[in-house]
């Protein structure tokens, strides 16, 4: 919804606040700094991933704080790989290792007595923040 504001010349404290309004807005509407962007793959599944943003893979065998380099980018930028990009490589550093939130399993076959099985699975995770990409 658009405000309409009428003043008139004398009140030029109206005008000071209008303009500042405005300012504002202009503000918030200039592009923002940008990063690289990349789709990486690792552990059967890609991820979209930027500077400084945390992502949850499939479990690494590696220990906490230290640096991880995914070397297989699928896409750079708009630059698009065959499959992969050459020379593209993303690095990252492994904050925690967990186990996701638990998944019951309930497995029943009518009509047959003691078909009935109860399984809980909780998947591990490894926690990665992207720090360089390039």
């Amino acid at each position: 919804m658009v405000k309409s504001y009428m003043f008139e010349a004398s009140s030029s404290n109206r005008i000071e606040k209008v303009r500042n309004q405005f300012g504002t807005l202009k503000a918030s509407l200039v592009k923002k700094e940008e990063y690289m962007k990349a789709v990486i793959k690792t552990g059967g599944k890609q991820y979209y991933v930027e500077e400084g943003s945390v992502i949850f893979v499939e479990k690494l065998d590696a220990k906490e704080g230290e640096k991880v380099v995914f070397d297989e980018v699928l896409m750079l930028d708009k630059k698009i790989g065959t499959p992969t990009v050459k020379g593209a490589t993303v690095e990252g550093v492994v904050v925690k290792h967990g186990k996701g939130s638990k998944i019951k399993i309930f497995k029943y076959k009518p009509n047959t007595t003691s078909t009935r099985k109860k399984q809980g699975h909780r998947q591990p995770y490894t926690k990665v923040e992207i720090k360089k990409i390039g």
